[in-house]
């Protein structure tokens, strides 16, 4: 989150029209009905109109899976605080619900989470109805103009009608700063093993860790990140779970996004694996990762009460990177999320343990045709500019070639031991000095058994070995992609054309 401009002046500006800020004339195009914009995204959650960033209050309830986020109905850059919300039954598509949560006296509505309280510790359910409640920071910007450095506090906001309405706790704050400037992004989860609310939470530089029984009064227990992991910017939304890996061991797994300092610059978020005792998180070393290795993916975090039954750990990230996000080149919109996916541990050859992500199993019931080509060198004539690519068992080196009809291309190289992202040619570009850029990941295996490219109106997210390296692009054509080509030698390979999702 940009946390520099204040509430008023931001509201002023979004009267006098800064919306159009950075927009390139080819954006500059008129609709007919939503969704259809140039750029629009086809399979990715949009805000229906204005200014989105980092996921907020991922959580299950009742057959619905509830996506909050970080929004700014007024304008198409950033700017006050509200928490925007959606509902989707299968993690494809999403219903547009009004506004969750409003700036107040306290403060705008910065990012945090959302948990179903089901034993009513809060005393804000009523009998047979857990209440859904949301642990969000209150961001003061008068505090902070005024020269205090304590105008970021934690608060609760409660439903009790499936997230629909939403009432703010009289005791806000629950969890006061203590004299830090950055204390932000909490994400709160009930670990049976421990029999308590646990909260992690950024604090600048490091995570602190703190514990509750009724999400009202919380402890201290302690800190994480101080002297390891990647410090070139300041540490945001922070998560922690458990999973088991490929041997049904289990580990405990930290999330920390950190802006800038990522491995392609700006914004990226970084993981670490260890033990966790309730108290104290113990990284099994100093080293980090990166949970995608493209420059648009930040701020991710995971769904809480995905049912037992389930069973999966299903995380959402925002597509964009603070070098450009405010200048993207969308008018109506700005910003969406990246493909929801399934996290898990898998021991890899080269990498050690690692964390994977790929594509929900529920994305592959958006296919409504599938095109199959043959064991080498292909061109396709594309007949819509979103689709799943998928390539089997490829041998040796290979790549492949997104071209429009002004010979824009975005470039994806696969090597021995890399995989290259080239956006340097794809589009428009002039927004940002950085966009147009070469991004490369490291690959964790010697063979590639699966290659899969999901591409969208204004993105492309690379999955290798079902996310063993994951790379995520933003791109904007001139014009759609209309022809794929394929240079290298592999087993079979497929596109399947996808449901637009609105």
């Amino acid at each position: 989150m940009n946390k520099t401009l204040k509430m008023k002046t931001l509201v002023c500006l979004a009267l006098v029209g800064c919306g159009v800020q950075g927009t390139s004339p080819e954006a500059m195009i008129s609709v007919d009905r939503p969704y259809t914009e140039m750029h629009r995204p086809q399979v990715h959650f949009s805000p229906q109109s204005q200014w989105l960033n980092d996921p907020n209050g991922l959580v299950f309830f009742d057959g619905e899976y509830h996506l909050f986020y970080q929004h700014n109905p007024d304008s198409n850059v950033w700017g006050p605080m509200h928490w925007g919300h959606a509902v989707s039954s299968d993690l494809v598509r999403w219903r547009h619900l009004p506004i969750a949560l409003y700036p107040d006296i306290l403060g705008t509505i910065f990012s945090g989470s959302a948990v179903v309280d089901w034993n009513n510790t809060t005393g804000f359910g009523k009998t047979e109805i857990p209440p859904m409640v949301a642990i969000f920071t209150h961001h003061n910007h008068l505090s902070r103009e005024r020269g205090d450095i304590n105008y970021q506090n934690q608060s609760l906001a409660y439903s009790l009608d499936n997230g629909r309405n939403w009432q703010k706790y009289d005791g806000n704050p629950v969890l006061d700063n203590p004299g830090i400037e950055d204390f932000r992004d909490p994400k709160v989860s009930w670990h049976e093993d421990f029999d308590q609310w646990t909260m992690v939470l950024a604090v600048k530089d490091h995570v602190n860790i703190y514990s509750s029984n009724d999400l009202k009064n919380w402890e201290l227990q302690s800190e994480f990140g101080r002297e390891i992991g990647a410090h070139g910017g300041v540490w945001e939304c922070p998560d922690l779970f458990k999973l088991a890996d490929d041997s049904g061991a289990e580990k405990w797994v930290m999330l920390v996004s950190i802006n800038p300092g990522g491995p392609q610059g700006g914004s990226a978020t970084q993981y670490f694996i260890g033990d966790f005792d309730g108290t104290t998180f113990i990284p099994d070393s100093d080293a980090h990762a990166w949970i995608d290795y493209g420059a648009d993916n930040y701020a991710g975090v995971t769904f809480s009460d995905i049912p037992n039954e389930d069973g999966r750990r299903i995380f959402i990230g925002w597509m964009s990177n603070w070098q450009y996000a405010n200048v993207v080149p969308t008018i109506n919109w700005r910003n969406g999320m990246t493909i929801p996916r399934e996290l898990s541990l898998v021991n890899s050859e080269k990498g050690g343990l690692l964390l994977k992500s790929r594509p929900v199993q529920e994305l592959s019931n958006a296919s409504k045709e599938r095109l199959t080509f043959g064991v080498e060198d292909a061109m396709i004539n594309l007949k819509q500019d979103y689709f799943s690519l998928d390539i089997r068992n490829i041998e040796g080196e290979l790549s492949l070639s997104l071209v429009n009809d002004e010979e824009e291309s975005v470039n994806i190289i696969l090597r021995s031991d890399s995989i290259i992202v080239d956006r340097t040619q794809a589009g428009i570009s002039t927004f940002s000095e950085v966009f147009a850029a070469t991004h490369k990941a490291p690959l964790f295996s010697s063979k590639v058994e699966k290659l899969e490219v999901l591409v969208d109106a204004c993105s492309i997210e690379v999955f290798v070995n079902d996310g063993e390296t994951v790379m995520t692009e933003l791109l904007f054509p001139s014009s759609p992609y209309n022809t794929l080509s394929v240079n290298g030698r592999f087993e079979n390979g497929s596109i399947a054309y996808l449901h637009a999702i609105w």
